[in-house]
């Protein structure tokens, strides 16, 4: 199998609108950071992306990407579902004559989604509108030969999904992880997981202190940061100081597991 990074930036993406600061007026291609997304591809070859954010259309053009076979959602902020309509030319599955693309994700995420994309889920649609199926994620459950485990987090007193493919977890926007579901964790070959600046506490996403305490306990192979804001640093830089088994995701990042 193997994980692709759509993106690896926070809500507003870095560079963000009208700033100056360093990481914003970098060339170095490592620090513009579309808004957090990953596709993960099966052994059948078929294709999970995870979170359809507002840079959807630009991430799939950049990464020569052609197909989305099913998506994940983490939750429902904008910046993790906003560009589900551009999913139109994609949308492939028939069922009852209409072209659908199935969406996983806990009930209250679909019920936004059904409200925020209304049209979406009409019973007579405009022509070339998009049409999506809710799939409730409650526990494991296999798709497309795979095996997909959901690792509750809490994203500030926000409910929300990771997911743990094989030996790979995927975790974006968490604050807290408990300790049940810590034990899906351990001993990973991959682990990736936000952080959104170095220092100074944040009330819905780990920082750096958090996450090397967490590395410390699950002894990850390998652990990527993810929804890593202009706040943090320059790429160049930054990886340098990282401990040896923690680096910082990068937009185009391919990893296989």
């Amino acid at each position: 199998m193997k994980l692709k990074f759509l993106g690896t930036g926070t809500s507003q993406g870095v560079p963000v609108i009208g700033c100056q600061c360093k990481v914003c007026l970098s060339i170095d291609k490592k620090d513009s950071r579309f808004r957090a997304s990953v596709m993960i591809s099966t052994e059948n070859e078929k294709k999970i992306l995870i979170d359809c954010g507002p840079d959807f259309r630009q991430q799939m053009l950049q990464n020569h990407e052609t197909q989305v076979d099913a998506v994940f959602l983490t939750h429902e902020h904008n910046d993790h579902v906003i560009g589900l309509d551009d999913l139109r030319p994609l949308i492939f599955k028939i069922k009852n004559g209409k072209k659908e693309m199935p969406l996983f994700c806990l009930q209250r995420v679909g019920q936004d989604v059904k409200s925020r994309f209304s049209y979406a889920f009409a019973d007579e649609k405009y022509p070339g509108v998009p049409s999506f199926s809710l799939h409730e994620i409650v526990d494991n459950f296999i798709l497309f030969e795979t095996e997909i485990i959901p690792i509750n987090v809490m994203h500030g007193k926000l409910p929300i999904l990771g997911f743990k493919f094989k030996n790979l977890a995927y975790i974006t926007d968490a604050s807290y992880i408990s300790a049940l579901e810590k034990e899906k964790l351990k001993n990973l070959d991959v682990l990736i997981l936000n952080c959104i600046r170095k220092t100074e506490p944040h009330p819905s996403h780990y920082i750096l202190e958090g996450i090397i305490k967490i590395n410390e306990e699950l002894k990850p192979k390998t652990l990527y940061l993810t929804h890593i804001s202009h706040q943090f640093g320059l790429h160049e830089i930054e990886e340098k100081l990282l401990p040896k088994n923690i680096h910082l995701a990068f937009d185009g990042l391919e990893i296989k597991f």
